[in-house]
Formats: C-alpha cells, sequence, structure tokens
C-alpha cells in the first residue's frame, strides 16, 4: 500500500493519478493524518512554502526505514497552474529514479492530452515550439509528443469549417448490449433483462427528443452520434421510429457527420442496416474489438470472427462508404502475434476508419470484479504493438486524427482514431476538445454547454428505470442549462 499525505489538499487528484501510473497494481490512499509510515510499505508526503515544494518518500522494509526528499525552489511562482506543473516534474523525476521507469506521456494524467498542443498552435506557437514545450514542461516522450502535435494540427484542419458559437452536436444513447463484455463499465444492460421496457425507453428519450429540439433551433447542428450501449440491439421498428423523430425534429439540412454505432455484429442483421440506410446517416461503426475466436470467446462477445466479415459485407453492398472498426490492444492473452492478426485481417476488408483502444480495466468492469478469474492470463500492451497498429493503419492510407486517455490503462498509453483523407469521425474530435456545446440524450448522457469562460453540465440519470420515472425532471434541468448558456456565451 502506497500513502500520499498533503500539507493540503491541492492537486491531490493530478499527484493520485501520477503516482497510480507508476504503480497501476498497487493500492494507493489520500492521507489526512501523520501516521506512522510503517503502516504503508511506502508514504509520499508534500509540503508547500511561498516559493518552494518539497516532497519526502519513505519507505518501509522490515525495521528498516528509507527516505528520500525533493526541493523545488523557484524565486517566484506564477499562480496555481505553475506550481502544480513543477509539482508534477518533481514527483515525476523522483518516481522514475526510484522505478527506473519513463512514463510515455510523461506527467499528464488527462484523458484530452492533444487539448494542450492545440491551445499552444492557436495562441502562434510553432510545432516546433510546441513540442518543445510538450518535453521540457510536461516530460512526454518525443514519440508521443510528435504524435500529439501532428493530431492536433490534423483536427486543426478537420475542424476549421466548424462554428464554435453558433453550432453545436447532438449524442443519443442506447444504453442496451446484447451481452456485457467483460472489459466493460459504460452506461448499458443486458438486452434479455430490459427487453420489455425497450418501448417504454424509447416513448421516454423521443419526449427528450421533442423538448429539446426546439431549445436549440437557432442554432446550426454539425454531428450526429447515436452511440450507447448498442444501437442496434433495437428491432428495426425501433430504429426507424428513433431516426425518424430526430429527423423530424431537428434541422439536420447543414449536417456535416451522422453516424450511428452499430456496433457489436451479433446485433447487425440486413434488415437493421436497410433501415439505417433510409435515413440520412453518412458514417457506421462495426466494432469486432479482436478478430482472435479464443479471445472474442473469453471476453463475453457472442459472435464469431465470421459474423464480423459478413455484418461489413452487407454494409457494404447497402452502400455504406464510411466504416469505422474499433480494436482493443490489451485483452487477456493477447500479445503482438495476436494483435498483428487482427491488424491483418481487419485491414483486409478495407474499412475507412479504425480506433485502436488500450485497454482500460475500469473499476466496475467484471475483468476486475472476477479478477480471480483471469489471474493466469497475460494483460500485454507496449510500445511496440502500439507502433505495430499504427504501421499497418499507415500501409492502409489512414492517418491519425484523434487521441484520448483513459484511467488504468495497459502500459499507460492511448486510444487513437485512424482514418482515410475525408473519413475522419468529425463527433469524435469535439468531444475531446471540448470546443463545442453538446446536447445529450437517454440514459447516461451528459450535455456539455460550452461558454466563453467554463463548461457547464447537465447530467441524466444512468439507471433505465429512474430514466423513464424522471425523464421530465432532466428535461428542465437541460433548459435551466440552456437558459444560463444562452446569457454566458459570447
Amino acid at each position: 500500500m502506497i500513502a500520499i499525505q498533503f500539507q493540503k489538499r491541492d492537486f491531490e487528484y493530478d499527484v493520485y493519478n501520477l503516482v497510480k501510473s507508476f504503480y497501476p497494481e498497487e493500492e494507493i490512499v489520500l492521507s489526512d493524518d501523520d501516521s506512522p509510515a510503517a503502516e504503508y510499505d511506502e508514504k509520499i508526503s508534500l509540503f508547500y512554502g511561498k516559493n518552494k515544494i518539497s516532497i519526502r518518500i519513505e519507505r518501509v522494509s522490515g525495521d528498516r526505514k528509507r527516505q528520500e526528499e525533493g526541493v523545488w525552489l523557484t524565486e517566484e511562482m506564477h499562480g496555481r497552474k505553475e506550481r502544480k506543473n513543477q509539482t508534477k516534474i518533481l514527483l515525476y523525476h523522483m518516481l522514475q529514479k526510484r522505478t527506473g521507469q519513463e512514463l510515455p506521456w510523461g506527467t499528464l494524467t488527462g484523458v484530452r492530452p492533444t487539448k494542450i498542443p492545440m491551445a499552444l498552435i492557436d495562441a502562434g506557437h510553432s510545432n516546433v515550439e510546441t513540442a518543445k514545450i510538450m518535453r521540457e514542461q510536461y516530460l512526454v516522450s518525443r514519440e508521443k509528443t510528435a504524435l500529439a502535435v501532428s493530431i492536433a494540427n490534423r483536427e486543426r484542419h478537420i475542424l476549421e469549417d466548424i462554428d464554435y458559437k453558433n453550432g453545436y452536436s447532438l449524442y443519443i444513447g442506447i444504453p442496451f448490449c446484447p451481452t456485457i463484455c467483460a472489459y466493460c463499465s459504460f452506461s448499458s444492460s443486458p438486452l434479455k433483462v430490459w427487453k420489455n421496457k425497450v418501448d417504454d425507453y424509447l416513448d421516454a428519450l423521443c419526449h427528450e427528443i421533442r423538448e429539446t429540439a426546439s431549445m436549440w433551433a437557432g442554432q446550426v447542428l454539425d454531428t450526429i452520434y447515436i452511440g450507447g450501449g448498442t444501437p442496434t440491439t433495437l428491432e428495426p421498428h425501433q430504429l426507424e421510429r428513433l431516426l425518424s423523430e430526430v429527423e423530424k425534429c431537428f434541422d439536420i439540412s447543414h449536417i456535416k457527420e451522422y453516424t450511428v454505432e452499430a456496433g457489436r455484429p451479433d446485433s447487425i442483421t440486413w434488415e437493421k442496416l436497410a433501415v439505417i440506410r433510409k435515413h440520412p446517416v453518412t458514417r457506421i461503426s462495426i466494432n469486432p474489438q479482436t478478430m482472435n475466436q479464443k479471445t472474442l470467446d473469453i471476453i463475453g462477445r457472442r459472435h464469431t470472427v465470421e459474423d464480423i466479415r459478413k455484418a461489413f459485407a452487407d454494409a457494404r453492398e447497402l452502400g455504406f462508404d464510411n466504416i469505422n472498426m474499433d480494436l482493443i490492444v490489451g485483452l487477456p492473452g493477447e500479445g503482438i502475434e495476436e494483435v498483428e492478426h487482427t491488424m491483418q485481417e481487419v485491414l483486409s476488408l478495407d474499412p475507412d476508419s479504425i480506433t485502436v483502444h488500450s485497454l482500460a480495466i475500469k473499476r466496475a468492469a467484471r475483468l476486475n470484479l472476477f479478477k480471480d478469474e483471469y489471474k493466469e492470463m497475460t494483460f500485454t500492451n507496449n510500445q511496440r504493438i502500439m507502433e505495430m497498429t499504427e504501421q499497418y493503419a499507415a500501409k492502409a492510407g489512414m492517418f491519425p486524427y484523434y487521441l484520448y486517455r483513459q484511467k488504468n490503462m495497459k502500459g499507460n498509453f492511448e486510444n487513437v482514431g485512424y482514418a482515410k483523407p475525408e473519413k475522419e469521425g468529425i463527433y469524435n474530435i469535439l468531444i475531446m476538445e471540448e470546443k463545442q456545446s453538446i446536447l445529450a440524450l437517454g440514459a447516461g448522457a451528459s450535455t456539455k454547454f460550452v461558454m466563453n469562460d467554463r463548461i457547464e453540465r447537465a447530467e441524466n440519470v444512468k439507471d433505465i428505470k429512474n430514466y423513464i420515472e424522471r425523464i421530465d425532471e432532466m428535461i428542465e434541468r437541460k433548459k435551466q442549462g440552456y437558459c444560463d448558456y444562452e446569457k454566458n456565451r459570447v
């Protein structure tokens, strides 16, 4: 166990996550008292003076205690942000020396690392200057710096026609899945449990669509994303009802992208794809995660590799010309050979984009809750694997266009979207960069009001039964949030 003690609770979130990155398997607790270090394997104490940051690390081994201390002295600290960055740099160097590790993303612990180079480039810094700041102020590796700067430039080009002030995006969540995958902790529920409530859920969702659409009538709708869960757990007539309601209530005449995440192949049928094709949907996802049948069985995906191929072939035959496929690196039992097999099989289908996710095992995921079932299995991700996926994407004519990170990612890496030119997922960039307001509907959805100086959220409850029963309350919450948004955006 590792304890972190603060003189005062400054930057506890950042410090905790940086320590967790170096010690991913250790239990880490935040301590307010001055308990003896012997109660812990290791104790990290942080102290702040006017122009001084001091960090002490104590380790207990048997009856012996080892202690080391790092101090950052400066003539003047310019505000909280500089103090936070200097605290993380000092702690990073101490933990790096102690463990012999280097983290590919340095001191960055947030989920949106490309926001930093994007902001620097927007402020007039050159690519060279931006890269230098990433390496020196955040200790990011040269490889990840190059990746982040190149993606920031690509995002700026893709978004140059988006009017952030007068536009918005729409997210609609369908919280049902055929089964729950072992790694999943999203707001999704097995369809067999809720099958008799799907129409009730759609009643509430369509009510929310009708009541909120009018609020945004004076702004341009840029993108729509229907995700989940798995939207194609809906029956064809239910999909038709949902898509028709969207088009009846929202002005989609200026839409730049309309995505339906078809998702799991065991939920996709020709009839459902045909319904989606009838509507002005421009992009779909078919998500295998892996093309190794053994792994699909382990993680609870109730479909075959051949089901993936068939779903993709049906979509192409129906005329879909922008298909994304999601993959996961670090699944149980998979090493570089298995991941390379997946890349070869997926790219042989010739999708328009792929998203390579690094496995992140959340607290509520089956892989964590029932970890003893998987203790004999390896969970492997490393720089060699990530570079291999990038090389395969490049051979297929795809370039990285967006990136984000999650907590507890294997190898402390990232998720990267690769796409052929003009096939990038615009909504994916918008939600990562937080430059545009997003109206989010459905159970567990979180609306973001992006104002001049802050972002406010209006969140829907995750529980499906509560969502149905409390839908008017959540609509009212959005109306109040929108009023504040209208007063404060400039």
